[in-house]
């Protein structure tokens, strides 16, 4: 069938969300997440049309179609609407609104915090109630963490990721600096950065940087569960938030990083539209799964290594890249899950998906996946294997936590542009983020 994604008509504010996943429940007819039950059961015969939504560029998009068309061949009486968006806030702000509108999908992507936050609203559809449709014993507890609330799992996840330091090695073959060996402190780090944009010419740059895709890894280097602690309190403090702060100063000013304008301009494009994604930066912090969405624009030739630390722990956590979930308002709880099922745990659509959104968690998916990656994706498994043997544990991220990119990139330009100092962004970071963790 022809698909189209609905037109997102209105905008709202990220801080909006909460208040309309609960205008949801309180209308909802099939209740809150925790008790909601699939009713009258499953027919199969039974004529379904089902929407889902996720982000991604258009290489997921044609990778997404093509498994759905496998569903929808396995699964004749059931239509699926597909409805992408291009980047992960432009769907949390649509999931908004069409929450509070009563027109949520009936699957969708989440990530970070927005498990924790639309489980805990009751927004979510509590996945033991259609586990014959949906079995989750195959993956390991530690998957769960983010989409489990008060014990109940509220969604299932795609895939493992991990952040890394992307490096475009002909860039910096061509600006004459040596490669990084995965034993860089973070002054290594910003002295590649510097030489790279001093000797590459072309307008290349040494650091295409999004504060969202590395801060909490520095922060793991210093605090040992991150950001926050296990019962979702903020366990970071302010000199740790201005150290990093400060080397973003010194990296725009010394011409490792570009101007603030440039920056900010790139906080929310697509990989393949970045300065490392376009080949015009040597280095960039990404999740491991997308070292071929950054690597074909920058020629190929990218490699991915540990961050720079100058402690001695990495910081980085293996971590789900998205879950997919299912609204607790839809009508049809068991094709939903169906759906799920198909995009997680049968080998057919596995050999689609590949590791477009991780290497999967259930064994039997990986098995089938591993041996058809591509060579950028089997480096990314590489790493994966290696980060398990030295990475941390990351406590899940809690509901208030869903403002920390905006927040995080929000003090970075104030500090950048010279708004306000790096010490008073810092605290302000902390306070705005200690009180949404309250307010939670």
């Amino acid at each position: 069938m022809t698909r189209n994604a609905r037109p997102i008509a209105t905008r709202v504010a990220m801080g909006a969300t909460l208040a309309a996943t609960l205008a949801l429940v309180g209308c909802s007819g099939t209740g809150t997440g925790a008790e909601a039950t699939p009713t009258g059961g499953f027919d199969p015969d039974e004529k379904v049309e089902l929407h889902i939504a996720w982000w991604g560029n258009d290489e997921r998009a044609a990778i997404m179609a093509e498994a759905i068309d496998m569903f929808e061949e396995e699964y004749p009486n059931i239509t699926v609407v597909e409805e992408p968006v291009g980047a992960p806030d432009d769907l949390f702000n649509r999931l908004a609104t069409d929450f509070a509108s009563g027109t949520a999908p009936d699957v969708f992507a989440l990530g970070g915090a927005k498990p924790q936050e639309y489980g805990d609203a009751g927004a979510l559809l509590d996945l033991s109630t259609v586990s014959e449709q949906l079995p989750t014993d195959a993956y390991p507890d530690f998957t769960l963490t983010n989409a489990t609330v008060d014990d109940t799992l509220y969604g299932l996840p795609t895939g493992g990721n991990a952040i890394g330091l992307l490096v475009n090695k002909a860039v910096f073959e061509k600006a004459g600096v040596d490669l990084p060996d995965g034993t860089w402190t973070w002054d290594d780090f910003i002295d590649a950065a510097n030489e790279i944009t001093a000797n590459a010419g072309d307008g290349v740059v040494g650091l295409d940087l999004r504060i969202q895709d590395i801060l909490g890894t520095y922060v793991a280097q210093y605090v040992d569960t991150g950001i926050y602690d296990w019962d979702g309190d903020l366990a970071v403090d302010a000199d740790t938030i201005q150290d990093w702060y400060e080397m973003e100063q010194q990296l725009v000013a010394d011409g490792g990083l570009p101007d603030p304008s440039v920056i900010v301009e790139h906080w929310n494009v697509t990989p393949d539209q970045t300065l490392f994604g376009t080949g015009k930066a040597g280095m960039s912090f990404a999740y491991s799964n997308q070292i071929g969405s950054y690597g074909g624009g920058a020629g190929g030739d990218v490699e991915i290594v540990a961050p720079p630390t100058s402690t001695k722990s990495s910081g980085v956590a293996v971590l789900p890249s998205q879950f997919w979930s299912i609204a607790a308002s839809t009508k049809h709880p068991e094709a939903s899950a169906l759906l799920v099922d198909w995009l997680l745990n049968q080998p057919e659509p596995a050999k689609v998906i590949l590791a477009n959104r991780g290497l999967p968690f259930n064994p039997e998916t990986l098995a089938v996946v591993k041996p058809l990656l591509a060579p950028a994706d089997t480096q990314a498994a590489e790493y994966l294997e290696s980060v398990l043997d030295v990475g941390v544990v990351a406590p899940p991220q809690p509901a208030g936590g869903s403002i920390l990119n905006e927040l995080s990139q929000r003090i970075e330009s104030d500090i950048l542009f010279g708004n306000t100092s790096a010490a008073d962004g810092a605290q302000q970071w902390v306070d705005e983020l200690t009180a949404s963790l309250a307010n939670d």
